[in-house]
C-alpha cells in the first residue's frame, strides 16, 4: 500500500477513497506512458478518462430524473411540478360540471437587443396583436431592456406568434382564472384577481378552501345544479325582457338542506372580464340588495298566528271596511268587503285581515318570531355579500301592522328564502349554503315553528294557487303552492310610497303535498319595478308578472329534481292526511 492510499483511507469515507484511489492510479498511468515514450498511449488514456466522466455524468442525471419521477412529492400529489402560489382549485357544480378553472396562459416579452429587424417585427406584431397599444409596442421595441408587452395569451395564441419566428420575442407561463360558461351563474361563482385572490361570490366566500385544494389537485363542488341554473336564468331573462324591470332575482333551494340549487341576478355579467361590466350588472341582487317584499310576508304573519295559537285556519276576519289603526287606515288592494276565514285572507291577500291578525299576535311576540325566522339579520350563508335588513326601530302596533304585509321592513331575497324554509320543512330554521351536501344530509337546525304549523302552511299555500291570487303559478300535476307579493317602493322625490314603482314577486313551494320529510323545493322569482303589458291589462303585480314565470320554471326543473307529476284527481289534493281543517273560530 502506497503512502497516498494510506492517507486517503485514514481521512476520507469509502466513496471518496475509491474515487481518489482511481485518480491516483490514473495519474500513475499517465506518468508511466510518458516515461516509456509512448505518447499515443497517453492520449488514449486521456480520451478514455474524458469518456468515463461523461458517462458517469449521464448516469447520475438518469438516476436523478428517475428518482424525481417516481418518488418526488409532485409525483405523489398527482401534479406536474411546481404549483403557483396564485393557483386555485377547479369549481364544479353538484354533478361535477366545470364552472371555473385555472388554465395555462402566457405573457409576451420583447428584448430589443435581440430583435434583428425592428420594422418587420413591428408590422408582424401589429397584425397578430391588433388590441395591443401601438405606443406600448413601440416603447418595447426601442427600449434598452427586456419588456413585458401583453399577457393572458392562450396556448393557441402563443403558438401563432411563435410560428412567426421573430427574434427577441419570448414567452413566460402565467396562471389565469377562466369561467368557461361565461355569464352562467356569474353572481354565485364570482371572480378572482390575477394574484389568485377571490373577489366576489364563491371565489371570495370559499377562497381559503379553493386555494388549499389547488396543490392537492382537488375541486370545490357548489350546491347548484347547472340544469336548474340554466332553466332559472332563461325564465328570469324572459320575464325581464317582457316586463322591463330595473332588475330581477331568481332562487331555487332545497327546503331541508338549505342548498341553493340555482341563484340568478339580472342583469348579469361575464366573470372573465368583470371590469367591463357596470356596477348594476355586477350587483348580486339576491344577496346584496334589500327590498320591501310586500305580501309574501303575509306567509310569515299567518304562520306566526297559527303557531302562537292566536288563530286557526278557519278563524274569521272582518274585511268589510278599511281598518283604522292609530293615525293610519289600511285598505285591501282587491277589496272583497266581506268576512274572510284565515285561508281566504291568504287567498285574497287581504291587508286588513293580515293586519288584524298581527295586532292579535302583538309587537313583542311578532318581533320575536321574525327574529327566530332570521328576518332581522343578514341571511346565514357563506357569501360575504349577504346584506343586513332594514327593520323597524320600535316594534309598536304601527310597525306590526306594516310588517305583517311586507311594508316598513327591507330584507334580501336570500333572507326571505331562509325564513320561508321553516314554513315548508317542518318548522326548522336551517342555514343556506352554496356547498354541495351529501345525499341524506340534514344540517343542524333550530325548531322555530311546530310541525303542525308547517303542514298547515303547505295546505294554505296550495289553496292560494288552486283558488287564490297565485293561480298563474300552477304547474299541472306538481302540486305547486305559494304566495304573491307586491311591495310599493318608497319614493324620496314625492316622500311617500309610489304605486307605479313596485317590487313584484312570487314565493313558491313544490310539491306541497306528501309527508313533511319528503323532498321539497322553494322557488322565488322577483322583478324590481316591472311594467305591465297589454296581456296583463297593464298590471305589474306579482300575480301577473312573477307567478307565470314561477310556474314555467317549476315545470322545467321538476324532472331534474326527481319530482314526478301526479296523474288524475290527486293533483289538487294536498296529501297531508294528519292535518285536519280546524273548526270555525271567532272574529278578530
Amino acid at each position: 500500500m502506497s503512502l497516498g492510499s494510506g492517507v486517503l483511507q485514514r481521512r476520507f469515507p469509502f466513496g471518496l477513497r475509491w474515487l481518489g484511489a482511481g485518480l491516483w492510479r490514473l495519474e500513475h498511468a499517465f506518468e508511466r506512458a510518458r516515461a516509456s515514450g509512448r505518447a499515443e498511449d497517453d492520449a488514449r488514456i486521456r480520451i478514455f478518462f474524458v469518456m468515463a466522466l461523461f458517462s458517469l455524468g449521464f448516469v447520475a442525471l438518469a438516476i436523478g430524473a428517475t428518482q424525481a419521477a417516481l418518488f418526488a412529492d409532485a409525483a405523489r400529489g398527482g401534479a406536474a411540478g411546481w404549483i403557483s402560489p396564485q393557483a386555485r382549485a377547479d369549481i364544479v357544480d353538484r354533478h361535477g360540471r366545470l364552472l371555473a378553472a385555472d388554465l395555462p396562459h402566457y405573457g409576451l416579452y420583447i428584448d430589443p437587443s435581440e430583435v434583428w429587424d425592428v420594422a418587420a417585427t413591428r408590422v408582424a406584431l401589429r397584425a397578430a396583436l391588433p388590441s395591443v397599444d401601438h405606443e406600448r409596442l413601440e416603447r418595447a421595441l426601442t427600449g434598452d431592456r427586456r419588456t413585458f408587452l401583453t399577457g393572458g395569451m392562450t396556448p393557441v395564441e402563443r403558438a401563432a406568434i411563435h410560428r412567426l419566428g421573430l427574434p427577441g420575442i419570448t414567452f413566460e407561463p402565467e396562471q389565469k382564472r377562466v369561467y368557461p360558461l361565461n355569464n352562467t351563474a356569474a353572481h354565485l361563482i364570482g371572480f378572482a384577481d390575477t394574484g389568485g385572490q377571490g373577489l366576489a361570490g364563491a371565489e371570495l366566500a370559499l377562497n381559503d378552501e379553493i386555494r388549499n385544494l389547488a396543490g392537492a389537485g382537488g375541486e370545490v363542488a357548489l350546491s347548484i345544479d347547472l340544469r336548474v341554473q340554466g332553466a332559472l336564468e332563461d325564465e328570469l331573462r324572459k320575464a325581464a325582457l317582457t316586463y322591463g324591470p330595473r332588475g330581477a332575482v331568481g332562487i331555487v333551494a332545497n327546503v331541508h338542506t338549505g342548498e341553493l340549487l340555482g341563484v340568478a341576478s339580472y342583469p348579469d355579467f361575464d366573470p372573465n372580464n368583470p371590469g367591463s361590466a357596470s356596477p348594476e350588472a355586477r350587483l348580486n341582487r339576491a344577496a346584496s340588495a334589500v327590498f320591501e317584499m310586500g305580501s309574501t310576508f303575509k306567509a310569515f304573519t299567518v304562520a306566526v298566528g297559527l303557531d302562537a295559537g292566536v288563530a286557526t285556519m278557519a278563524s274569521t276576519f272582518d274585511a268589510r271596511e278599511p281598518y283604522k289603526l292609530g293615525y293610519r287606515t289600511i285598505h285591501d288592494y282587491h277589496a272583497s268587503r266581506k268576512i274572510l276565514t284565515l285561508v281566504e285572507v291568504f287567498q285574497h291577500s287581504s291587508n286588513i285581515g293580515t293586519a288584524k291578525l298581527a295586532v292579535g299576535v302583538g309587537p313583542e311576540r311578532l318581533s320575536r318570531y321574525f327574529t327566530d325566522l332570521g328576518l332581522t339579520t343578514a341571511a346565514a350563508i357563506e357569501l360575504k355579500e349577504s346584506a343586513s335588513p332594514l327593520t323597524p326601530k320600535v316594534w309598536n302596533e304601527d310597525a306590526v301592522a306594516s310588517t305583517s304585509f311586507g311594508h316598513g321592513m327591507n330584507v334580501s331575497p336570500l333572507a326571505l328564502t331562509r325564513a320561508m324554509l321553516p314554513l315548508l320543512n317542518g318548522g326548522k330554521l336551517v342555514p343556506l349554503t352554496i356547498h354541495k351536501r351529501e345525499p341524506g344530509f340534514r344540517p343542524p337546525a333550530k325548531q322555530v315553528l311546530s310541525e303542525t304549523t308547517s303542514a298547515q302552511m303547505l295546505q294554505i299555500m296550495r289553496a292560494n294557487v288552486t283558488g287564490g291570487s297565485g293561480g298563474k303559478a300552477d304547474a299541472p300535476g306538481l302540486s305547486v303552492g305559494g304566495k304573491t307579493g307586491t311591495g310599493e317602493k318608497y319614493d324620496p322625490e314625492i316622500r311617500r310610497y309610489n304605486g307605479k314603482r313596485q317590487v313584484s314577486s312570487f314565493a313558491a313551494v313544490f310539491p306541497s303535498d306528501g309527508p313533511l320529510e319528503n323532498d321539497r323545493y322553494f322557488v322565488l322569482i322577483l322583478l324590481d319595478e316591472p311594467h305591465g303589458t297589454p296581456e296583463t291589462f297593464g298590471y305589474s303585480t306579482g300575480g301577473w308578472v312573477a307567478a307565470p314565470a314561477t310556474g314555467a320554471l317549476i315545470a322545467r326543473i321538476a324532472p331534474f329534481l326527481g319530482v314526478s307529476r301526479h296523474v288524475g284527481p290527486m293533483e289538487n289534493q294536498p296529501r297531508l292526511a294528519s292535518i285536519q281543517t280546524p273548526a270555525a273560530g271567532g272574529d278578530l
